[in-house]
């Protein structure tokens, strides 16, 4: 369980503030719009109305007590940027920002965020690969061009092993797991026989997948 401070309250935010609720995390939650605050009050621990960009009021919250720092705002750059800075001058452990857009992730690192989310580049990149390449069902990217793929047996694989595919010397790409029913099992095995009801959790470099996937 991490303690967390939640700045900005918008639709993001309010996201946010419902999963880190769901996976049991202490959410101190503010906002300038008693509105927005009241929205989460079912998933935050403490709520508070207030102008995050007002030192004193920044300075009264003990952000070093916090775990983790979020900057959700989205409607006002500025706020957005004066915010992530007053969180590091306070002794902030570490800041998430979000940027609407391309520039504003380079001036968010430089007055401090540790890491940006750009939540709509972010969900269009994985829109453009799992709706526009046949027989992936998830994506997650990874650094340096590389990607967990969630992806349907190809049919020419059903019946045959790990081994007799010789998949990684082929295709290069690693078999991490397989999916059936909903249960996810390692693949520890090189002789499993490969079912058609099964999907595969796999990883490795995104042109070697796709390359496979387009074949």
């Amino acid at each position: 369980m991490k303690s967390i401070l939640l700045i900005g309250l918008g639709r993001f935010g309010r996201h946010l503030a419902r999963y880190f609720h769901q996976y049991h995390h202490e959410v101190c939650a503010i906002d300038k719009n008693e509105e927005r605050v009241n929205e989460v009050l079912p998933y935050a621990t403490h709520v508070q109305i207030g102008d995050s960009t007002n030192e004193p009021f920044m300075q009264s919250l003990g952000i070093r007590n916090f775990d983790l720092c979020v900057v959700a705002i989205g409607d006002d750059f500025q706020s957005s940027l004066e915010t992530t800075a007053l969180l590091k001058e306070n002794g902030a452990k570490f800041v998430l920002a979000r940027a609407t857009r391309d520039v504003h992730e380079k001036f968010l690192l430089n007055n401090g965020a540790d890491e940006v989310l750009y939540p709509e580049k972010q969900m269009a990149s994985w829109a453009a690969v799992r709706y526009t390449i046949d027989h992936i069902f998830d994506y997650i990217e990874m650094a340096d061009d590389y990607a967990i793929y969630e992806i349907a047996v190809p049919d020419a694989w059903i019946g045959k092993t790990v081994s007799q595919l010789a998949v990684r010397q082929k295709y290069k790409f690693i078999i991490l797991g397989i999916k059936y029913k909903k249960k996810m099992k390692p693949l520890l095995e090189t002789n499993h026989r490969f079912q058609g009801e099964e999907s595969l959790l796999i990883w490795g470099q995104n042109k070697d997948i796709i390359k496979f996937l387009q074949n």
